[in-house]
């Protein structure tokens, strides 16, 4: 009975007799409390952690990938202006953007800014349009690249006269 009282008289302030038994039951449970307030997070709190996380990226990712879509377009006009370039010289050299002077068909070369090591994985580079007098070249978006998926542009072209033209649901000024 004693011991219950020593143990119940412990919340009891200014009791100068009460002492805490000494079992080694309590002095178990003693250690145990300790070691609980000073143990690391709670569950809960890595649970906010993880939710403020899974906002932040849900938020960020999509921003992301319209910057690196918007780098590759870019990347893809300027190609275009290379290519612009190119048609150009050809037309000093033979007066004519379709052929040279042996009748020989102008092609598109092989410009470092198509290689797949820049832009050539996400864009394709063609001539539809030739004659003599005038000529588009277009960037179209290859098939199961991530540049596919981008609507708003689509393809992209330019012709003799500087004119830019997209064939997605964009306006030019939003994509060039």
């Amino acid at each position: 009975m004693e011991w219950l009282m020593s143990v119940n008289s412990r919340s009891v302030p200014g009791c100068g007799q009460c002492e805490a038994p000494t079992s080694p039951v309590f002095d178990r449970f003693r250690s145990r409390d300790r070691w609980r307030s000073s143990a690391g997070f709670t569950l809960i709190e890595l649970m906010i952690v993880v939710a403020i996380i899974a906002i932040l990226t849900a938020i960020a990712y999509p921003v992301y990938t319209s910057y690196i879509m918007k780098t590759r377009r870019v990347a893809a006009e300027g190609c275009l202006s290379e290519y612009a370039n190119y048609m150009e010289r050809y037309y000093t050299t033979n007066l004519r953007y379709d052929q040279d002077a042996a009748a020989t068909a102008n092609a598109l070369p092989a410009i470092d800014c198509a290689t797949t090591q820049q832009t050539g994985v996400n864009y394709s580079y063609t001539l539809p349009a030739v004659s003599a007098t005038a000529y588009t070249v277009q960037a179209a978006p290859v098939a199961g690249s991530p540049q596919a998926k981008d609507t708003l542009c689509g393809t992209l072209s330019l012709d003799q006269k500087g004119t830019r033209t997209v064939n997605g649901s964009g306006t030019v000024d939003q994509c060039w």
